[in-house]
């Protein structure tokens, strides 16, 4: 009889949290309460129990899951999809033009990376020709006898071409990556979180904006360089950096994809972001020499990319829906407000500063508490450790493949960007076409999948198996390569390892609740871009001290740091994920929440 008064205590609370939209906005508490009551009369009332009774709607079949029904039944009501996806809830009913998915957001972002690839070139060209502006202009007022030809910005400048102005330029990156990287460190896992908080678009925003502000310091730079020395490209690093650069643009677009996108299909959503980027890498290049030579200015390329990233701000601010619901939104907001209240007076902003620890997000890879097991920590120690390898050597390896080939082989610039275009449209055909394909085969169409965030599984983990192997074959190939040919070939099935990334990045998802996904991210954008500042740092000197003995010693460390990541690949299990209690939020987005 006991049990029989518990259970109605809890199904009628669990009724009255449906009748009201305040109740649907409860926090974390009133799960807990439940909980309690529960277990005052001996049930084995579980968080998860609690959250997927918020999920029941009238049009929820009476035998719930029982037998293994569900499936079906559920993508009748959920429009082909498993209820337990809270997504597919939020976004029923809306009108097209305001229901959120990444086709949205894929044409923008692509015209975004044209931009991003575009200006690579043409910014180290611009930032040699003001060095050796400067180089000339310190040169002439020490000796007045020194004479050298002045630098044209629109033309070759073989007079820079010397060792001093080379110095001097590799510097200057040097130290422009570093200072990019390191606040992107900080930052990103930062917006990440943010992004649980205050939605998607907000932080893709800001984070759009940093771009823009370096693009402008750059082209008032180029065009006053009198009055804007070089070292102000230097502070464009900085805003960049500042909002999170590149790597946090990925991670709010994989936190978008995740928010509009079943578990089963995020290797493939993401897969498209890559594919984006890469396409954008291997094009921009070739678009902006033609858009150079039409007009004959280096300042050209760098309108239009200012235009493009205008652009993607206008299309992202007043076109784009918003992928996070208001109730959402403000059920991470109490969540990390009863968090804080919880830590007391250590954590306000004057503590949070003099004990500033720049690895404190990592702490999300290592959950404690109900909800989280060893094998779950196992698993995101594993994955975001591999994630960080293949990003860190793809970074680490970019220059050292290219000076190696034109040491070993004797390749130009000809040579070497039929290599890199070759690669990288591999690598885009296995992210826009094999993936997708092998997903479909695999899976079978989306309608009859079970959409549940049960951790990664079988064939997340053995994609990724797959991918590094190939990654770890391709940079064996390089080791081996004694031809250009087979160089190329050793190329193209190390772009067969690009699946790899999204679907690590897809698994990681896997492992938290829906209202974390951002600030997971976002410690994974933190981890890249520590990679990005010291795998090339490590790789670059490696082959410094190696070039002319063993020159292919690069690539035998390369190859086995892969197969580091191919042998722990096998130590992450399948179905493992945190079932912590979660915030109620409301079934569907009404019109007034999706601004």
């Amino acid at each position: 009889m006991a049990e029989n008064d518990a259970i109605f205590v809890v199904e009628a609370q669990v009724e009255s949290g449906l009748s009201s939209k305040n109740t649907r906005n409860a926090n974390i508490s009133q799960t807990g309460e439940e909980i309690r009551q529960a277990k005052q009369f001996g049930l084995g009332v579980t968080p998860a129990h609690i959250t997927r009774s918020r999920t029941i709607t009238e049009e929820t079949p009476l035998l719930g899951e029982q037998n293994g029904a569900s499936g079906a039944q559920d993508s009748k009501t959920a429009g082909g999809s498993g209820s337990a996806w809270p997504g597919q809830a939020d976004f029923k009913g809306l009108p097209w033009w305001k229901r959120p998915s990444i086709y949205w957001m894929l044409a923008p972002f692509f015209i975004s990376t044209l931009a991003f690839g575009g200006i690579i070139v043409p910014k180290l060209n611009l930032i040699l020709s003001l060095i050796c502006r400067e180089y000339i202009a310190d040169r002439s007022m020490a000796d007045p006898n020194f004479t050298m030809v002045p630098v044209v910005f629109r033309g070759d400048n073989p007079q820079c071409r010397i060792p001093e102005v080379q110095a001097r330029v590799a510097q200057f990156t040097l130290y422009g990556n570093l200072i990019s990287g390191i606040l992107a460190a900080i930052t990103s896992p930062k917006l990440g979180a943010l992004s649980d908080r205050y939605g998607r678009k907000k932080i893709i925003l800001a984070t759009s904006m940093g771009t823009l502000s370096g693009e402008i310091i750059t082209i008032f730079a180029a065009k006053y360089p009198d009055t804007f020395p070089v070292n102000w490209i230097l502070v464009g690093y900085a805003t960049d950096g500042l909002c999170g650069s590149f790597i946090a643009a990925m991670a709010l677009a994989h936190s978008y994809a995740t928010d509009c996108t079943p578990p089963s299909r995020r290797n493939v959503a993401f897969g498209y972001f890559h594919g984006c980027l890469f396409s954008g890498i291997a094009l921009g290049p070739i678009l902006a020499g033609y858009i150079i030579k039409w007009t004959g200015s280096v300042l050209s390329i760098f309108y239009v990319a200012l235009g493009a990233h205008l652009f993607f701000i206008s299309f992202a601010a007043f076109i784009i829906p918003e992928s996070l619901t208001k109730a959402r939104q403000l059920a991470a907001r109490e969540k990390y407000k009863a968090e804080q209240d919880a830590a007391g007076p250590a954590s306000d902003w004057i503590n949070q500063i003099r004990s500033f620890n720049l690895l404190e997000p990592l702490k999300i890879l290592y959950p404690t508490g109900e909800g989280s097991s060893p094998a779950v920590r196992r698993n995101l120690l594993l994955l975001a450790s591999v994630d960080t390898i293949v990003f860190g050597v793809a970074m680490g390896s970019m220059t050292v493949v290219v000076i190696y080939s034109n040491f070993e082989f004797g390749w130009g610039t000809f040579e070497s960007s039929v290599f890199v275009s070759v690669v990288n449209i591999c690598r885009v055909c296995c992210l826009l076409v094999i993936l997708p394909l092998i997903t479909r085969f695999v899976r079978g169409p989306s309608s009859k999948r079970e959409q549940r965030n049960t951790g990664s599984d079988t064939f997340d983990l053995s994609v990724i198996r797959v991918a590094v192997f190939f990654d770890m074959l391709g940079y064996l190939g390089y080791t081996l390569a004694r031809t250009g040919p087979l160089f190329i070939l050793s190329g193209a099935l190390a772009s067969v390892g690009g699946i790899g990334s999204p679907t690590l990045q897809a698994a990681l998802t896997k492992h938290v609740p829906a209202d974390r996904t951002g600030q997971l991210l976002g410690a994974s954008g933190l981890l890249h871009a520590l990679a990005r500042v010291v795998a090339p740092t490590i790789f670059n000197a490696i082959y410094s001290v190696t070039v002319g003995k063993f020159t292919q010693t690069v690539f035998v460390c390369l190859t086995a740091t892969f197969g580091v990541a191919f042998v722990v690949s096998w130590f992450v299990r399948p179905h493992v994920y945190l079932d912590e209690p979660q915030a109620v939020v409301g079934n569907a987005l009404t019109e007034d929440d999706a601004e």
